[in-house]
């Protein structure tokens, strides 16, 4: 993956919808599009937007390695444009899951470099193996003070690129419960999730009961002004770029975050 710039976005739509707004933050100045992969692959959809964008990289964020055939990544890599598909990998949640991408990565050498692969690493052990076999760690709902005890980690030589939970509102208890109802509470129950909370000093408590501190501390909320200086926070805290969901934002704050911070 070559140097990301600032700022970067994911999307929520699919088909002609996505393409659209992938075309529409491609001109805004986003740097990279990081497209979720949920349960399943969303190679098609990678494809379909590189071929209606004119050179912004898109990324799988995340492709999970136990659904994922290696083989089917190495075929869409090999089919798209030269420096336009940045492979995402993660979801090894099972007893092994380091082994597991140690063997997914092997399967990938000869035909994904690791210089267009990126991880979906948390831990200090796969933050390790994101810097040692791929370009760099995707982590998410993180911390600053996560952001820069892995960048130590990590070294000024890979990429750090951080997924954001942005909510536009600016009254807590309906910015907290929109985090609640979203990915948070499912998330908080998948043992590498819930392990990296603990890590970076929340309590048991905090985590079963999504309470207020952990909902602040891994969200950026707030008015535009305080959402950007938010952001800003991570990338000074060593994030070489900061994604934000932009299909959950206003649109008319797609061209004010590029601004801002592009």
């Amino acid at each position: 993956m070559t140097t990301p710039g600032p700022l970067g976005a994911t999307l929520n739509t699919t088909g002609a919808e996505a393409v659209a707004a992938a075309a529409e933050l491609e001109e805004l100045g986003y740097a990279t599009l990081w497209l979720p992969g949920g349960q399943g692959s969303n190679l098609p959809l990678i494809a379909e937007v590189i071929h209606g964008t004119a050179k912004i990289p898109v990324a799988s964020g995340i492709l999970p390695v136990d659904r994922v055939p290696p083989a089917d990544v190495a075929r869409a890599y090999a089919d798209l444009p030269a420096g336009r598909f940045v492979v995402g990998l993660g979801g090894a949640h099972g007893p092994r899951p380091l082994a597991t991408l140690n063997d997914y990565l092997d399967e990938l050498d000869d035909t994904v470099p690791a210089s267009a692969r990126i991880l979906s690493a948390l831990g200090p052990k796969m933050l390790e193996l994101a810097r040692d076999r791929a370009s760099g760690a995707y982590p998410y709902l993180v911390t600053t003070d996560y952001v820069a005890s892995a960048r130590e980690i990590l070294g000024a030589g890979r990429q750090l690129v951080v997924l954001l939970n942005v909510v536009a509102e600016t009254d807590a208890a309906a910015a907290r419960e929109t985090v609640r109802a979203g990915s948070l509470r499912f998330l908080a129950g998948v043992p590498g999730y819930a392990n990296n909370f603990r890590r970076m000093g929340f309590t048991d408590s905090d985590v079963t009961d999504l309470s207020d501190r952990l909902v602040d501390g891994v969200t950026v909320w707030g008015d535009f002004d305080t959402v950007v200086a938010r952001l800003r926070e991570y990338r000074a805290a060593g994030a070489d770029q900061v994604v934000v969901p932009a299909g959950d934002l206003p649109r008319a704050w797609w061209p004010r975050l590029a601004e801002a911070l592009g």
